[in-house]
């Protein structure tokens, strides 16, 4: 045996395993790893609400990228395999408590301690699974697809967000699906150019890049923006340990929404678009001020 040496526990999060803390320990790793701008808002969530969104974040990002992940040389079926298995040993785990698979693990102590069910995992898994079979949407594949892939997502958050506050999740619910949903909407517009040369999808139904126009841009960003400005009147009665770290996600998409309404369309079809650091960081100061 390797003796280590004793590491003091948050007072925030309950007495756990060491195994547990691994486990919650790998998915701060793949936040860090695959996302800047929801690591950096994260941060502002108090504990134990920041860990327990992170073991969120670290199972949909790993699903996402048994899809999306062009570095592997993985066909459609091993893609789609692995999905599975995947989507299997999260439910195993909620239901025995337990994981070999730490991200997993992180996740199902988070499931079983907020009451994440299935009820918002199995849309999640159905949309990573369309990305493995469809490539052009129409409306209404597109509406399914976003509530699975996005807002379910933002529900989860929610769940944890109201520790249990049953009344409050209600209420607030249909807040936390347009802010989840304009998120994953204007991740397409940013990343249209990739989502189209790269992986061959289509998310905007209608949208060709070889006639991509300001006016389909700006009918697209109205939609967006208005998901946001429905979102921002749920954000101030959120709890505050959740309430800046919130308001700062949502300045953020907000500022990446206003950029591309500044780029041109011929531009959003070759390039990323992107916040500039300095730019993010003075939202953020801006957001940690929020609620004080």
């Amino acid at each position: 045996m390797v003796a280590t040496p004793r590491r003091r526990r948050s007072a925030a999060l309950p007495a756990t395993s060491s195994y547990d803390r691994a486990a919650r320990a790998s998915a701060a790793v793949v936040i860090r790893e695959y996302s800047t701008s929801f690591g950096w808002a994260t941060r502002m969530l108090h504990e134990p609400v920041r860990t327990h969104v992170r073991s969120i974040y670290a199972l949909v990002r790993v699903a996402d990228e048994l899809v999306d992940d062009e570095a592997q040389r993985w066909d459609r079926s091993l893609r789609a395999r692995l999905l599975d298995d995947l989507e299997e040993e999260t439910y195993l785990a909620i239901e025995q408590g337990g994981s070999a698979n730490l991200v997993v693990h992180a996740f199902a102590l988070t499931a079983a301690q907020h009451g994440i069910g299935r009820d918002l995992v199995d849309p999640f898994f159905d949309s990573m699974r369309v990305d493995l079979s469809v490539q052009v949407h129409d409306p209404e594949s597109l509406s399914g697809y976003v509530y699975g892939s996005a807002e379910v997502v933002g529900l989860m958050c929610l769940r944890v967000f109201v520790g249990g506050d049953e009344a409050t999740y209600l209420r607030l619910a249909p807040g936390a699906r347009r802010l989840g949903a304009a998120f994953q909407k204007v991740n397409f517009l940013r990343d249209l150019h990739a989502d189209h040369s790269l992986l061959g999808r289509a998310y905007f139904p209608g949208v060709d890049l070889s006639t991509f126009t300001d006016r389909e841009r700006d009918l697209l960003l109205d939609d967006i923006d208005a998901d946001l400005s429905a979102a921002a009147t749920s954000i101030p009665h959120l709890p505050s340990s959740s309430r800046r770290a919130v308001h700062a996600a949502h300045a953020l998409f907000a500022a990446l929404s206003a950029r591309l309404r500044q780029t041109p369309a011929e531009q959003i079809c070759r390039e990323r678009v992107r916040v500039p650091d300095l730019q993010k960081a003075r939202i953020l100061a801006r957001s940690a001020m929020v609620g004080r």
